[in-house]
This record gives structure tokens, C-alpha cells and sequence, in this order.
């Protein structure tokens, strides 16, 4: 009776042996599918945190550039108004002297137009503005008007609209960036909250899921330009 209780025993034991060989190789797959998920994670949120705080260096240097180029515009801008100014003032006094018949003074004053605005002002002056009520009211209104100075400025402003369009480009990647690492943080959340659970099954579905997501800020890096 003693023999038959004890080899009862030991087939009892020998028939135990590989479920509990089969759910510690469960519990250790389940620790090293957490871990490689930590690990993907891990990289993923330094990358996308390096990514952020490129972007947002990028952001910050696109809106100084802009702002210097618009300061360059309102110079470029002021100048052209002065030098309107000028031709408006020395046209006036030209059209004062040859209406006077002082032609000697008008011929100063017409000596006075920059050579810029040279070609506008002879096409003005064949339009007999004296005599000719149909003239136009000054050489700033003929098409052979040139004024540098006015075209740096609306270049150097559509410039600066497109350097402060690439800032906002880069402050909303910068921001996509940054919800992608708060997505790697909520997971690595659910991997240490599943840590915790001894049901395995709730432990392996909590894993599964943090898994799933983790493929939502993978595909986001992959398809979000880098800096």
C-alpha cells in the first residue's frame, strides 16, 4: 500500500511537470513581447521628442527670418515713397516753371529726375501735360514707371509670407510630433499597468492592445518628414 500511495504520488507529480513548464514558457514569452515593445517604444518617443524640438528650432528660425525680412520691406517701402515724393515734388515745380515760360528753370528741374524715372517722365512730357487735358496726372501714372526700390519691397514681402508660411509648416509638424510621443507615453503606461496584473489572460490582452496602438505613432514617424 505504501509503494502503490508513493508511485501515485510521483506519476501525480510527473503529470504536473509540464503544465507548469507550459505556463512559465507563458509567462516568459509574455515578458519578453513587454520588453520588445518597451524597447520599440523607448526609441520611438526619443525620436519623435528629437524630431519635436528640431521642428520647433526650425519654427523659431523661419519666424526670425520672416521678421527680418519684412523689417528690410518696410525699409525698401519707405524708401520708395520717398523717392515718390521727390519726383511728385520736382514735376510739380517743372510744370510750374514751363507754364511760367521759365524753361531755363524747367530745364533744371527736369535735370533733377533721377535716371529712373527718366524714361517715364519723356513718355509724360509727349503727352503735352500743359497743353493736353487728357494727359495722365504725373510720369508715376505712365506704364514706363519703374520704381526699384517699391519692387524690392514686394519681393522682399512675398518672401517673408513664404518663409513665415514654412514656420507655421514646421510649428504643425511640430505639433504632430509632439501627440505621437504622447501616444508612446500612454502606451508604455498600459505596458506597466499590464505589469501588474496577475490574471494572465488580462496581462496578455492589455499587451495585446498596447501592441495594436503602438501602431498608430509608428506609421505617424514613418510618415511625418524629419528635420
Amino acid at each position: 500500500m505504501t509503494d502503490t500511495g508513493g508511485s501515485n504520488i510521483e506519476f501525480a507529480h510527473h503529470l504536473s511537470e509540464p503544465r507548469e513548464r507550459a505556463g512559465s514558457f507563458s509567462t516568459e514569452a509574455v515578458e519578453i513581447a513587454e520588453a520588445l515593445v518597451l524597447a520599440i517604444v523607448a526609441v520611438a518617443t526619443a525620436w519623435s521628442g528629437y524630431q519635436a524640438a528640431r521642428w520647433t528650432g526650425f519654427q523659431a528660425e523661419r519666424y526670425g527670418e520672416a521678421s527680418r525680412l519684412r523689417v528690410e520691406a518696410e525699409g525698401a517701402q519707405t524708401a520708395a515713397n520717398q523717392q515718390r515724393l521727390y519726383l511728385a515734388a520736382t514735376v510739380a515745380e517743372w510744370l510750374k516753371a514751363e507754364a511760367q515760360g521759365e524753361y531755363k528753370l524747367a530745364n533744371i528741374f527736369e535735370r533733377r529726375v533721377v535716371p529712373e524715372f527718366r524714361p517715364a517722365f519723356e513718355a509724360w512730357k509727349k503727352t503735352d501735360p500743359i497743353k493736353n487735358p487728357n494727359a495722365p496726372a504725373g510720369p508715376q501714372l505712365m506704364p514706363e514707371y519703374r520704381n526699384s526700390e517699391a519692387d524690392a519691397a514686394a519681393k522682399l514681402n512675398a518672401d517673408a509670407t513664404n518663409v513665415f508660411e514654412e514656420g507655421n509648416q514646421a510649428r504643425r509638424r511640430s505639433d504632430e510630433y509632439v501627440r505621437t510621443t504622447v501616444t508612446l507615453a500612454t502606451i508604455l503606461l498600459l505596458i506597466a499597468v499590464s505589469q501588474r496584473f496577475k490574471i494572465y489572460r488580462v496581462r496578455v490582452g492589455v499587451l495585446l492592445f498596447a501592441t495594436l496602438l503602438l501602431c498608430i505613432p509608428l506609421y505617424t514617424l514613418l510618415r511625418l518628414p524629419r528635420a
